[in-house]
């Protein structure tokens, strides 16, 4: 599931690369408005007659992403990561399935690393009753339970989250980057 998640990951970081050059804030409205200049993105990649990115471009999923993604101002992700530092690395891998692989298997570790922060919390199992196990005759009804004894456990389990860390990491927002501008890419 990662290294698929990772494989398109990837795909879409070399599509998108140099897309936040192509970004402009337009702050005439009450709210600034994030406008993507895709013929200055066709035009510098040299892919002007690309039917597919012309329509990748013009589709509700990427005006969305533009809108979610353009701030310049928000957390970063893996994503952005991948579109600003990792060019020339892509670049380079291009024909070498086994680089390939191995950045695809990288990401994928970070995948899952970014939805298992906390590799210490497991989930057990309970096994599945036996057919047939219900007609048995010498199972035990269910025992009373005592409301005092569920309430004392409920303060406690509340008392331990009170303390726990917090489950989720909180996200620290900073200065989206651009990556290197889309002409550099050819340079090294």
């Amino acid at each position: 599931d990662k290294e698929i998640r990772a494989v398109f990951l990837r795909l879409f970081a070399q599509l998108l690369q140099g897309y936040r050059w192509c970004l402009h804030i337009i702050r005439i409205h009450p709210e600034p408005v994030i406008r993507f200049h895709k013929a200055a993105f066709l035009g510098q990649r040299g892919l002007t007659e690309d039917d597919f990115l012309t329509k990748v471009l013009e589709g509700m999923a990427f005006a969305g992403f533009v809108t979610e993604r353009g701030a310049p101002y928000r957390p970063i992700d893996l994503f952005d990561e991948l579109v600003a530092y990792e060019v020339k690395r892509m670049k380079a891998e291009e024909g070498n399935k086994q680089k390939i692989l191995r950045h695809i298997k990288e990401l994928a570790e970070k995948l899952y690393k970014n939805e298992n922060p906390y590799p210490a919390v497991t989930m057990h199992k309970v096994q599945k009753p036996t057919e047939g196990c219900h007609l048995r005759l010498h199972q035990r009804p269910f025992p009373r339970l005592d409301e005092g004894t569920v309430q004392w456990i409920i303060d406690q389990a509340t008392a331990k989250l009170q303390t726990a860390p917090p489950a989720v990491r909180a996200e620290k927002k900073c200065m989206v980057p651009s990556g290197p501008p889309i002409g550099t890419w050819g340079t090294g």
